[in-house]
């Protein structure tokens, strides 16, 4: 029998071949193992290059308006202790990143990834996008930095999410509307893709989340870690100490990793990532890999995976075009194994009840991804005290989401 193996240290991930423990890895053609090298040596140069991180710096502030606030959901706590038993109902606490530019939490990731196409020469960047975030904001990085841009999207997506493709076109981007498949962001990042083992001499490949081959989600984590740093600095100034636990929503998991990493070796903070519960727990009708799914390869990494008994990628579902995923980063993964971070699901119902009730006690109408975490921290919250903090990441704004959320709104009234 074989020694158990100790826990690796969380915060000291990838190594140096991309890897998360088990997971992570690079497997991609050999046409595209040069551009990732490139990737992986230029990235570890803008690192630590001062030059580069004052001029990211500069952007953030200047351009996207970082550092987002935190703010006390005062209507919605109090909703929280009304249904709570007597001394429990914490109080939930919101990082804005709905008021970054662009509207989410995806334009940190996008200039840094389009800063490091201009350092390697690439003169164009393409993107896949779900819920649209991910393509406004890398269209949005391109034309501040003056680089071709081309996004592609699931038609189903680009029908639930068509104010983002208005916005990614007089952005100056092209949007490539993807009918194979499913039509959804699976579908769209098959076709990015093939693009980029096509053009990868002038072409940047802009993921979106913290999927994909070596280097990718350990680069995306680093850039969207901001939102982490940022609210523990922000918890230790309001609070004078950091917050019970901490909810995001997972679909690749980009907002989740960039919020959670910085609190990893804070074990007294309990983080809970919010996967897709869909309309139920049969296959096909839900998007929560972690949940429900096994270790397999998607997208160039090993992770967790929705699959059938084949190992082919199974169809999945969500209200939510940027959680309609079948897969996860490999980071979350290990994450998961070693009992870190709990991830738990929200059913399509439960979103569009959040939806709705952060708007008429907020004042906040949050993109239907945020939407899952806010509806599992107010569960979460009326189980804990009343003296504790709940700190829900709320990655985006729901602009994209009213008609849509008020066409499955309508479709629940009707059927009773």
């Amino acid at each position: 029998m074989s020694a158990p193996q100790p826990t690796p240290d969380l915060t000291r991930l990838p190594d140096a071949a991309g890897w998360f423990g088990p997971y992570g890895g690079s497997y991609i053609p050999e046409t595209l193992a040069p551009a990732c090298a490139q990737l992986a040596e230029e990235y570890a140069r803008a690192a630590s290059d001062p030059a580069f991180e004052e001029q990211l710096g500069a952007l953030l502030r200047d351009y996207v308006g970082r550092p987002t606030p935190i703010q006390r959901a005062d209507r919605l706590t109090a909703f929280v202790r009304d249904g709570a038993p007597a001394g429990r109902g914490a109080e939930i606490w919101l990082k804005r990143e709905d008021l970054a530019h662009t509207g989410a939490h995806k334009i940190n990731n996008t200039l840094g990834q389009a800063l490091l196409a201009r350092r390697m020469g690439k003169s164009r960047v393409i993107a896949e996008t779900g819920a649209g975030q991910h393509g406004v904001a890398s269209a949005t990085a391109a034309a501040h930095l003056g680089l071709a841009c081309d996004v592609y999207m699931g038609a189903e997506d680009a029908r639930r999410q068509r104010l983002n493709v208005v916005r990614m076109r007089l952005l100056g981007a092209r949007v490539v509307e993807v009918d194979a498949g499913s039509r959804t962001l699976k579908d769209a990042t098959n076709e990015a893709l093939r693009d980029w083992m096509g053009s990868v001499a002038h072409t940047h490949y802009i993921i979106g989340s913290v999927v994909g081959p070596h280097p990718f989600p350990m680069i995306v984590r680093d850039l969207q870690s901001v939102i982490g740093r940022e609210a523990r600095a922000q918890c230790l100034e309001r609070l004078g100490r950091p917050p019970d636990a901490i909810v995001a929503c997972v679909g690749g998991g980009s907002n989740a990793a960039g919020i959670f990493f910085p609190f990893i070796d804070d074990t007294g903070v309990r983080l809970i990532g919010v996967e897709a519960g869909g309309l139920g727990e049969a296959p096909g009708r839900h998007a929560a890999p972690l949940n429900f799914g096994t270790p397999g390869v998607l997208h160039g990494s090993l992770s967790y995976v929705m699959q059938d008994a084949d190992g082919q990628t199974a169809d999945v579902h969500s209200c939510s075009a940027g959680l309609d995923y079948p897969g996860v980063g490999p980071e979350h993964a290990l994450w998961k194994d070693a009992g870190r971070v709990d991830y738990t699901r929200v059913t399509d119902d439960e979103a569009l009840d959040a939806f709705s009730r952060l708007a008429r006690l907020e004042g906040i109408i949050p993109a239907l991804e945020s939407a899952h975490a806010v509806a599992h921290a107010i569960d979460q919250a009326r189980r804990m005290p009343a003296g504790a903090v709940v700190l829900v990441n709320l990655s985006g704004r729901g602009d994209k989401d009213v008609d849509e959320a008020d066409r499955l709104l309508a479709e629940r009234n009707t059927r009773g």
